[in-house]
């Protein structure tokens, strides 16, 4: 192995990782601008990796003629946008906004329905890329995960800036997606350094820069600072964080109780969390807005049979069970429903899954209109405790898997329950 001491710089070249310590606006060896350099360059270790506007970067990447395009990933003039490209964003487009609102911003927009299995696929491909460099990923999302790279310097012959960046580069040439990086002291600050440069970007920043670089942000920029906690803060004379970076620690815990020792720590850009790897998910669902506001109970139920399905291919796709079954419905005025019951044992059936959510839809039809509905699956337990022992659930599940392996050889629609039948032409 290389020296690694020669490795050490307080700058280098994102493209080639030549050394540079010199002001020089390009790099000296390739001639790339892509400079990183920062004084605690050779000791942060703590990184945050996003993907950039995923969604929107995979379909690009598999259809070139989109490629300079501006692109939504949504659907249905009553749904919303899930992802928006960098072209798309520069017309004020958001994820979470109204359909019909993006396309009122950008009518010449692209627009493609998610396709989540892909990805989901494509999420792991980069899951794995990450689990190359260190054991310490703590996943956030299918896009977005912190990294310890403590101690891994004599394992890559190279400081973890330098890993990071030849990483951004291998996933760019491998996968075909860009990643933005943040590197700092702490997770808190290591995810305001993602956000910095986006997109293809990477940042670098200690407690020092930071307490700078928030000083004149609202409070709100802080995690889990929300309207409400916002509004009460401004009531007490905190508006901007520099407010909270002057205010003494004991007088915010009088104040606001441990929440206020939270603020006032990371207002300081302090941030005592470690990297907690393997976080899996907490919850497996898919749900829908509707074309238009439905009472009927039928109706509802056809749909709900069909997003049951997508749950259970997810959970079993990713080799995953659950105890906890959950309705979601949002009715026409935008409020919110949400049902949940447990079941006796995991599962990872559609079938099953199905069974115990119209039962929760069934109590809901009122006669309100509703514009979304939605089924989740909680408690998760790997595939193996899923229980198809008694002899209706053996016979359920060899049924059900049959007829996946079926869809998987011959399409998704080359065999259908009969919930899901729509007519002659969707039927085969």
């Amino acid at each position: 192995m290389r020296d690694v001491a020669a490795t050490h710089s307080e700058g280098f070249c994102r493209d080639c990782l030549s050394d540079t310590t010199a002001a020089e606006p390009r790099c000296q060896e390739c001639g790339s601008p892509r400079l990183l350099r920062h004084r605690a360059l050779n000791s942060l270790t703590l990184a945050h990796i996003d993907c950039d506007a995923f969604y929107a970067t995979v379909e690009k990447r598999d259809n070139p003629d989109i490629a300079d395009k501006p692109v939504i990933i949504g659907g249905g003039k009553r749904g919303v946008v899930s992802a928006a490209c960098y072209i798309s964003r520069t017309y004020g487009v958001r994820s979470a906004m109204p359909m019909f609102k993006a396309l009122a911003l950008c009518p010449s927009a692209i627009v493609v329905r998610p396709d989540m299995a892909k990805y989901v696929r494509v999420g792991r491909e980069v899951r794995q890329a990450m689990m190359a460099l260190t054991p310490l990923v703590e996943p956030l999302s299918i896009d977005e995960a912190f990294l310890d790279l403590s101690g891994t310097e004599r394992v890559h012959g190279m400081i973890a800036a330098k890993t990071l960046a030849k990483f951004a580069t291998q996933v760019a040439r491998d996968i075909g997606i860009t990643v933005s990086v943040g590197l700092s002291v702490n997770k808190f600050l290591a995810k305001i350094a993602s956000d910095i440069d986006k997109p293809r970007g990477f940042a670098a920043i200690d407690r020092d820069d930071a307490q700078v670089l928030m000083a004149d942000k609202s409070v709100g920029f802080i995690y889990g600072v929300g309207p409400a906690s916002q509004e009460k803060l401004s009531q007490h004379g905190f508006r901007i964080i520099q407010d909270l970076q002057r205010a003494d620690e004991t007088d915010l815990m009088k104040q606001f109780g441990p929440e206020g020792r939270r603020l006032w720590r990371l207002a300081r850009g302090i941030d005592d969390r470690s990297v907690v790897p393997d976080r899996g998910a907490k919850t497996i669902s898919n749900e829908t807005t509707l074309e238009i506001d439905v009472r009927d109970y039928a109706t509802l139920e056809k749909i709900l049979w069909r997003l049951c399905e997508k749950v259970s291919a997810r959970l079993k796709s990713g080799d995953l069970s659950g105890s906890t079954i959950t309705l979601k419905l949002k009715t026409a005025d935008f409020r919110q429903r949400t049902r949940s019951q447990s079941i006796q044992t995991p599962t990872q059936l559609a079938g099953r899954i199905f069974a115990t959510i119209r039962e929760m839809l069934a109590r809901e039809i009122d006669g309100t209109a509703f514009r979304l509905i939605g089924a989740g699956v909680s408690a998760l337990k790997p595939g193996a405790d899923a229980d198809d022992q008694d002899l209706l659930g053996r016979r359920s599940a060899f049924a059900e898997r049959a007829m996946d392996d079926v869809r998987k050889k011959f399409g998704k629609d080359a065999v259908m329950r009969g919930i899901s039948y729509d007519g002659p032409s969707k039927a085969t």
